[in-house]
Parts: C-alpha cells; sequence; structure tokens
C-alpha cells in the first residue's frame, strides 16, 4: 500500500507564490511518474503539472510560464512551485504518484487527500 500526502496550500493574494509537496511512502520499489492534479467543485479533476522519473514535465497550458515541477527522486518526493498565482487557479490540488511495489505485482496509481489553494483577487 503506498501512502502519498500533500502540505503547503493556503491563502494567497492575487500576483503571489505558494510552493505545494507531496510526498509518497510504503512498500515502494519505483515511481515512474508523480504529478498535480486540480478540481474546481463541479469540475472534472484536470492536470496541472506531471513529471517523470527522468525528469521530463508536462503542463496545462494555463499554468505553463507560471509553475514549476520538480522532484527529488531518493525521498519520493515531488514539489510544485506557483508564481503568478490567479484566482482561477483557486482549486483543490491532489498530488498522484503511479509506480510499483514490492507487495503487488500490479502497478499502483495512488493519490493524495488534497491541499485547498486560494488566491484572492
Amino acid at each position: 500500500q503506498v501512502q502519498v500526502v500533500e502540505s503547503g496550500g493556503g491563502l494567497v493574494q492575487a500576483g503571489g507564490s505558494l510552493r505545494l509537496s507531496c510526498a509518497a511512502s510504503g512498500s515502494i520499489i519505483s515511481i515512474s511518474a508523480m504529478g498535480w492534479y486540480r478540481q474546481v467543485p463541479g469540475l472534472q479533476r484536470e492536470l496541472v503539472a506531471v513529471i517523470t522519473s527522468g525528469g521530463s514535465t508536462n503542463y496545462a497550458d494555463s499554468v505553463k510560464g507560471r509553475f514549476t515541477i520538480s522532484r527529488d527522486n531518493a525521498k519520493n518526493t515531488v514539489y510544485l512551485q506557483m508564481n503568478s498565482l490567479k484566482p482561477e487557479d483557486t482549486a483543490v490540488y491532489y498530488c498522484n504518484a503511479k509506480g510499483s511495489t514490492w507487495t503487488s505485482s500490479v502497478p499502483f496509481n495512488s493519490w493524495g487527500r488534497g491541499t485547498q489553494v486560494t488566491v484572492s483577487s
């Protein structure tokens, strides 16, 4: 079983910055990708940014140039640096991790409980 825990959300004024962190733990052999998604009530969860174990990244068009995803493979941790925040970035941000464990032949795909980010205008 893999646990994913996010931290770092909060309230910030438009134009400000926040840094989210996410750590995965458990019987992990390797993590192939970690990413951040966000969801606004009534809407579907959407990709914000994802990073592979090799360091390849992919961003939603709406956050390119403002958000940066990075990871520490040794700590099974991923970060999301969010700059120039806008009110439309307000959402619950969820961390996702995919990989393999010692305890199962089935790859895992685990989600955190989410952290609220609120950007005031």
